[in-house]
């Protein structure tokens, strides 16, 4: 099914259409042609299991994520074992199925282009 656009649409992360705050870290969203965009900002100290766990309420992260790294380090580890890390200008795919971290002490910064739509979202 392709998608039809017949405007220019834009958007800015500064002043996102929504922004979840959890322990450490925060997300800004956007969603522009059908896209929903997030800015995730990870503050030294933050790790998955104990910032978005609670709010998930999965073992793992259940979200597949796109996304583009901006600044600072970031560790994760599938439900395998095994280990990768990312940092800036790197471009990575994420399966479901991780535990994340930030490494260091400068935050990290992604951008996301599939796996925010719930990321972090209340119920």
């Amino acid at each position: 099914m392709k998608a039809t656009i017949n405007a220019v649409e834009t958007k800015n992360l500064s002043s996102p259409d929504e922004m979840r705050s959890f322990p450490k870290g925060k997300v800004e969203l956007v969603t522009v042609g059908g896209v929903t965009f997030g800015r995730a900002t990870l503050e030294p100290g933050w790790k998955w299991s104990e910032s978005v766990k609670p709010i998930a309420k999965t073992e793992s992260c259940e979200a597949s994520h796109t996304q583009y790294h901006v600044s600072g380090r970031l560790r994760v580890k599938m439900d395998d074992g095994t280990e990768y890390e990312f940092g800036p200008g790197d471009v990575s795919f994420l399966p479901t199925g991780h535990d994340a971290w930030v490494v260091g002490s400068e935050p990290a910064v992604v951008i996301d282009v599939i796996g925010m739509t719930h990321y972090a979202e209340r119920k």
